[in-house]
Parts: structure tokens; C-alpha cells; sequence
């Protein structure tokens, strides 16, 4: 039976390290939705800048989300080091994630470059490509400063800290919307640069994120040990091979979550441009939701590789049913929200009179997955913090591409419902990742439990 005094104390601890993860990616969220917002009114009643933001920036998610991905392994190694008070270990860690991810910035970029050509046979009106591929070029050029300031994040979660990014992000990304400002609409003498002026913006303010970061590092007192220790440490592949064995298969699980929803909004391209700018708007709007969803889940790791590393697997438990008692409980309400706001949100974002309409609808599908949606997240969380990676991405590529995009598809095209059935694809794969997940949890939970005396 359920006792709140039982996970009082796990609520507190897990909110503790959330919110300024929350805040944090409030500040990724809010530029998305400046760009969005301030890129549809430069257009006012035109859909396609529009368009083009929303479709170069969903094919450059797709390697954006695969490389932060990679970056998420380092938060639970880190975190059981931390616990076990191996702070050599924790800063072995660090520095070989700094080399390491940043390398794979400039391959991921060089990727992201090299398959622009690809983006005129995505089946997207041949305009929106046209005015798609300078945002898109800009916001791949700021891959390495992307997985260099991730290196940074992610090792300070580790060890507990999530306030600093936290500040980091906020500031750059409110650099980041002034800046939109400017070069969207022109001023300041600069000439109105619509959706390429975003791209601009973007890349402005993630360079600036790593340059904070380290300024950070070697300026604050809390920090100067790790710090100090940087040049002892050695590149190390056994370092590396860690970082790899825990990173690919998170990598693997975001980069198939994430292109299920990516290429169901190709898909959306298929039928024209409104139904681009409505999926868009709505996507947005289950990022804001999602924001949640990814700070509590981060917290989780946190929370949950901390126990794992001290061998605390009774508070284990209970630190992963807090988590997920959280977010079904936000969850719940941001689908509240967005079924009693339908009408009112898509017209923060554009003038359109079918844009709206159709968006409004789609509020209403978003809001139906919710609650799978914050189940499955904090899961993976939960797996990512007792080092149970390897099975995250046989269960995703289960969920997503075999049920998700297929069902979409059927229902969407073959059943002749429109936007609406790529939106049940959503459901059915959400709603199967979460049951397979929690699944493994449950496993997970108890042979902890079972080697407990041993440990």
C-alpha cells in the first residue's frame, strides 16, 4: 500500500537535483520554441519559414540527440565513483569524455555536412529544403562545441552538481533569443536574415556554452580539485571503452526514440506544408512537457548511481518508485493543459488559420501519451543509473521501429487518416517501450536485492 511518508524524503532528494535540470532544459526548450515563434511571425501568414526551421531542425536532431546520447554515459560512471569517494577516477573519467566527445562533435558535424544533399529526397516541397539547409548547415557547425559543453554537464551530474549548467544553459540561451532578434528581424544594422538568422543565433550561443563551462572549472573553489588533477590524469582506452560501453546503447535507444519521431515528421511532409507547421507546433509543446520528463530522468541516473555505487539497493527501489511517481503526476497535468489550451496555444506561434486548426488537434493526440511517455523516460533513467545499458536498445529498436513507425505509417496513409494516424504510432510505440522497460526494472530490482548480503 501506498505511504507518502515512505518516499518523502526520495520526492525531496529527486526534486533537489531536478529542477535546476528542469530550468536547464527550460533554456533548451525556450530556444526552440523563440525559434519557432519568432521565425513563424517573421513569415505571418507564409508556412514556410516555418516549414524549413521545423524540418532542417528535425533532421539535425536526429545525430544531435544519437551524439548527447553518447555524452549520458559518462553521468552514471562518474556517479558510482563519486559515491565510492574515487575522485581520480571520477576526473579519469572527465578528461577522457572531454577527448573523446569532442572528436565525435567534429565527426558528427562532418556527417551532418555531407548528407545535405540527401535532404531533397525526404519528399519535403523542394522551397522548404531551399530555405532549410543554411539553418541546418549553422546548427551542425556548432556540433563540437555541443558535445564539449555536454562532457562538462554530464560529469558535474555526476557528481551531484546540476546548478551549474544549469546557469550556463539559461544564460547562453537568453543570449540566444536576443540574438534572434536580430538577425531574424534585422536590427542593430544587421539585414533580416528569417530563418537563417536562427541558425546564426544558435551557433553564437553554443559556442559560448563550452567557453563558460571551463571558465567555470578552473575559476570555482568547489571545482578546483577535479580541476587540478585534469593534467595528472592519462588518456586512457580502458577509460574510453567505458565510456563507449555505456554511451552506445543510450546513444542507440535516443537515436531510435528520436527518429521515430523525426521521421514521422518527414512524413508529415508528404502531406504539405501546414501539416509541417501544425506537427511542429504540437512537437514543441510535448518538448516543453518532455523537459520535465528529461530532468527528472536525469536526476534519476543521478539519484539511482549514487545508491548502485554505495550499494544501497533497499533506497534504490524506492528512489526509482518516487521517480516515476513524479512524473506521472506531471505528466497527467501537462495533458490536462493541452487539451483545455487547444485552441489557444497554436496561436502563440502563427496567424495561419488552417496551421491552427490542424495543431489544435494534434494538441489533443499529444496529450493521449503523455503518461507513456514519462513512464518510459524515467525507466531508461532508472536502467541507465544501475549500468543496465546493454538491453535499452533492443527494446527501443522493438518499440519504435517495428511497431512505431509502421503503425504510424498504416494509419496514416494506408488507413487514410492523415496526420492523425502518424500520431497513433506515437501511442502504440511509447506504450510498449514503457511496459518493456518497467519490465526490466522489475528484474533489475530484484536480483539487487538477491546479491545484496553478498555486495
Amino acid at each position: 500500500m501506498y505511504s507518502f511518508s515512505r518516499y518523502k524524503e526520495q520526492y525531496r532528494a529527486n526534486l533537489k537535483l531536478a529542477l535546476p535540470v528542469v530550468l536547464s532544459q527550460a533554456g533548451q526548450i525556450l530556444v526552440q520554441f523563440a525559434d519557432n515563434a519568432m521565425v513563424g511571425h517573421f513569415g505571418g501568414n507564409d508556412p514556410l519559414p516555418l516549414a524549413a526551421v521545423a524540418f532542417g531542425g528535425s533532421v539535425f536532431f536526429i545525430l544531435f540527440i544519437t551524439g548527447m546520447g553518447l555524452t549520458m554515459g559518462l553521468t552514471p560512471l562518474v556517479g558510482e565513483c563519486f559515491a565510492r569517494g574515487d575522485r581520480r577516477g571520477a576526473t579519469e573519467y572527465f578528461k577522457n569524455g572531454i577527448i573523446f566527445y569532442t572528436v565525435l562533435g567534429f565527426l558528427i558535424a562532418a556527417v551532418q555536412l555531407a548528407i545535405i544533399p540527401l535532404m531533397y529526397h525526404m519528399g519535403q516541397p523542394e522551397e522548404v529544403v531551399d530555405m532549410a539547409i543554411p539553418y541546418y548547415r549553422l546548427m551542425a557547425y556548432g556540433m563540437p562545441a555541443v558535445m564539449l559543453f555536454f562532457a562538462f554537464k554530464q560529469f558535474l551530474e555526476g557528481i551531484g552538481n546540476t546548478v551549474v549548467a544549469m546557469v550556463i544553459v539559461l544564460a547562453c540561451n537568453l543570449m540566444n533569443v536576443g540574438l534572434n532578434w536580430v538577425f531574424i528581424f534585422g536590427h542593430c544594422g544587421v539585414d533580416a536574415m528569417g530563418a537563417t538568422g536562427a541558425g546564426v543565433a544558435t551557433l553564437i550561443s553554443r559556442i559560448a556554452m563550452p567557453l563558460a563551462a571551463f571558465w567555470y572549472l578552473f575559476r570555482r573553489n568547489r571545482l578546483r580539485e577535479y580541476a587540478a588533477m585534469l593534467p595528472e590524469v592519462r588518456y586512457s582506452r580502458r577509460s574510453i571503452r567505458q565510456l563507449v560501453r555505456m554511451g552506445v546503447p543510450i546513444s542507440g535507444q535516443m537515436f531510435l526514440e528520436s527518429s521515430a519521431f523525426v521521421f514521422t515528421s518527414i512524413m508529415m511532409g508528404w502531406f504539405n506544408a501546414v501539416a509541417i507547421g501544425a506537427n511542429q507546433i504540437s512537437m514543441t509543446m510535448g518538448n516543453f512537457a518532455f523537459m520535465i520528463v528529461t530532468a527528472v530522468g536525469a536526476a534519476t541516473t543521478i539519484r539511482i548511481s549514487h545508491c548502485y555505487g554505495a550499494r544501497r539497493f533497499e533506497e534504490l527501489g524506492v528512489a526509482a518508485k518516487a521517480a516515476l511517481h513524479i512524473i506521472m503526476t506531471w505528466n497527467l497535468f501537462a495533458a490536462l493543459v493541452f487539451v483545455s489550451l487547444r485552441s489557444v496555444i497554436p496561436q502563440l506561434f502563427t496567424t495561419n488559420p488552417e496551421v491552427i486548426a490542424l495543431a489544435s488537434q494534434m494538441l489533443v493526440l499529444i496529450a493521449l501519451y503523455q503518461l507513456s511517455d514519462g513512464i518510459q523516460n524515467i525507466s531508461v533513467g532508472v536502467l541507465r543509473g544501475v549500468q543496465d545499458v546493454k538491453i535499452i536498445m533492443p527494446l527501443a529498436l522493438a518499440a519504435y521501429w517495428l511497431l512505431n513507425l509502421p503503425v504510424g505509417y498504416l494509419c496514416g496513409f494506408v488507413l487514410g487518416l492523415g496526420p492523425w494516424g502518424l500520431y497513433i504510432g506515437y501511442f502504440v510505440g511509447l506504450t510498449t517501450a514503457a511496459v518493456l522497460y518497467l519490465v526490466r526494472i522489475r528484474r533489475d530490482l530484484r536480483r539487487l536485492r538477491n546479491n545484496a548480503p553478498a555486495a
